[in-house]
């Protein structure tokens, strides 16, 4: 293994459960009122967004345009952002992992995030352990997302050592194609096997 000076981790996916590898995505429509004869008008509102969400466009200003469009009768105090977070699972398998591997390697989040949904996650309480992340490099505070350059070049310049010597731990492989073309070394986490691929990981890490 080549050294390995920081370490990167995704969050959906990896530090905790989102809808990779699930039908969450399936089920949060049907809890929105998304008929089959719905599905291909609300996939592509969320397709026209999708590339401003993560950057500066707050997912909730979403809701209105599918009341508005697909004449939804949405509750007036529905947040899709807590909808989201409520349907997040923890990843108890990667904490033990993440807690060796910080007391001899500086170690951060390396995300694409809605506005305020890191936030979010941390007032639920029991998805993310309280960590002191050396470097939380967010796609919302940055303007920037994977996989394109900008956002790696900004999270590695956060980081003072080689690009080499950095790990990024993904569960989206067009992801780590971006860290790869900066010289990163990458680890491709699956989501629908957390625990073979926590102690894949730590075999890894030689942990």
């Amino acid at each position: 293994m080549s050294k390995i000076s920081f370490v990167y981790f995704d969050v959906g996916g990896v530090v905790l459960l989102d809808y990779s590898g699930t039908n969450k995505w399936e089920e949060m429509k049907q809890g929105l009122g998304i008929t089959p004869e719905l599905d291909s008008q609300f996939e592509e509102i969320w397709r026209q967004y999708r590339g401003e969400i993560c950057l500066d466009r707050d997912v909730e200003t979403l809701v209105p345009i599918f009341r508005e469009k697909l004449g939804l009768a949405i509750p007036a105090n529905y947040s899709m952002i807590q909808d989201f977070v409520n349907r997040y699972d923890p990843n108890p398998t990667i904490w033990p992992l993440i807690q060796v591997l910080h007391r001899t390697t500086r170690i951060g989040l390396l995300t694409n995030m809605y506005p305020g949904l890191l936030d979010t996650i941390y007032a639920r309480g029991d998805l993310m352990e309280l960590i002191n992340w050396n470097v939380v490099v967010d796609s919302s505070l940055v303007k920037a997302q994977k996989p394109d350059k900008k956002i790696f070049e900004i999270a590695e310049s956060k980081v003072d050592c080689p690009p080499g010597e950095i790990l990024f731990v993904e569960n989206q492989q067009r992801h780590l194609d971006g860290a790869k073309q900066l010289g990163w070394q990458t680890f491709l986490y699956d989501s629908s096997r957390p625990a073979e691929s926590s102690q894949t990981l730590a075999n890894f890490l030689q942990l």
